[in-house]
């Protein structure tokens, strides 16, 4: 089948790349800015024969969807900043009980209500630690319309295979940009392994790929899902062998599949002496700005987070080249800056450009940051 070109807004695009890849159950909570989706899933839901609920909170929205996939759905929910500090309680339970949902945060500026319509980059720390507890989950970014397709599809594959939550972490511009995508091409699509005998069957003992075969509610296996620490029965202990070897499993079923999990995208690294790391709307104006500077003289080159966690400073360290200074500019206060420095320590110059006035920062700041800095 060939490619058709569809213009679409970014929100648009989360929908339809949800169901293009199985996604049949759809509980949220409006918030700006991106009621959209719940708008058009209130819409498509029926018409291929899902379930759209409208919770009264973002807490009960997590927890619909954590129920609905346990039955077996693919599933989604949106919401923002306010809403996703909401959601934290719930998050923790869905990686404990592996649970695959997947939730579309579109940023916006804060903290609490703080400026609903302004773009920002505020949440990336909140998607790794806003719950409590060691949790593993994958948090990806896109920068475009075509991206929040193609990476909400990826979203779902991701936890399905992995049995696992999965943060599409966009802001409000991208919610509300609208590009021509190509949608017509049928994705791959990636279903949850499932138990074939109901002798014997333990719902969270697993195989060398450390994600276990849970049977969906309903299909006549006996199961148990519980927050606590619990062994392969899904039944509790407080046995601190079996919460170390737990939670060691919840990191490694991740970790191990760090080729399969991590993207990124680079841009002329190889001779770079000055390389800029982005993600989300904020690389689109670190393009433009590489270009510019290329055409001036000045070697730069850019490295885009897709996958920002899980975040590994090999594959980072290796993609970064030799540049001897490294940018990055971001619409926070710096969060994954710190990540960055960590990265490098003392061996680069890690520099941080930030904005927090709820504007974009645009490739002509970027240029007068670099001459202003000397860098």
């Amino acid at each position: 089948m060939s490619e058709k070109m569809v213009l679409m807004q970014g929100n648009e695009a989360v929908a339809e790349g949800a169901i293009a890849a199985g996604v049949r159950f759809y509980a949220g909570y409006p918030i700006t800015p991106s009621s959209e989706i719940a708008e058009i899933m209130a819409k498509r839901m029926p018409q291929v024969g899902g379930t759209f609920m409208q919770m009264e909170d973002e807490i009960a929205s997590i927890m619909a969807i954590v129920g609905a996939s346990m039955a077996g759905k693919k599933v989604l929910t949106a919401t923002s900043g306010p809403g996703f500090s909401l959601m934290q309680e719930g998050l923790g339970y869905a990686c404990m009980v592996e649970a695959p949902i997947v939730i579309l945060d579109s940023m916006r500026y804060g903290p609490s209500t703080g400026m609903a319509t302004k773009v920002s980059q505020m949440d990336l720390m909140q998607t790794r630690w806003g719950t409590h507890g060691d949790h593993w989950v994958i948090v990806l970014s896109p920068s475009s319309v075509e991206e929040s397709y193609q990476l909400t599809i990826r979203a779902v594959n991701l936890a399905e295979k992995y049995r696992n939550p999965v943060i599409v972490l966009s802001d409000e511009t991208i919610s509300h940009l609208r590009e021509p995508i190509g949608i017509s091409i049928p994705p791959t699509i990636v279903d949850r392994r499932l138990p074939t005998k109901k002798a014997g069957y333990l719902p969270y003992k697993t195989d060398e790929s450390l994600v276990p075969t849970v049977a969906n509610v309903g299909t006549g296996f006996r199961t148990s899902f519980t927050g606590l620490v619990h062994g392969e029965s899904g039944f509790q202990t407080a046995n601190g062998h079996v919460a170390e070897a737990l939670v060691e499993r919840l990191r490694d079923k991740l970790f191990n599949n760090l080729d399969d999990i991590i993207q990124f995208e680079t841009d002329r690294v190889e001779d770079a002496d000055i390389l800029f790391m982005s993600f989300g709307i904020t690389a689109r104006g670190v393009s433009e700005s590489v270009e510019s500077l290329r055409s001036h003289g000045r070697k730069a080159g850019s490295l885009r987070f897709i996958t920002l966690f899980p975040f590994d400073d090999d594959r980072v360290r290796k993609a970064a080249g030799n540049a001897r200074t490294i940018v990055v500019p971001e619409l926070n206060s710096g969060q994954l800056v710190l990540l960055v420095k960590r990265v490098f320590g003392d061996s680069r110059k890690v520099v941080p450009m930030n904005k927090i006035n709820g504007d974009l920062i645009s490739p002509q700041e970027i240029l007068n940051f670099v001459r202003e800095e000397n860098l």
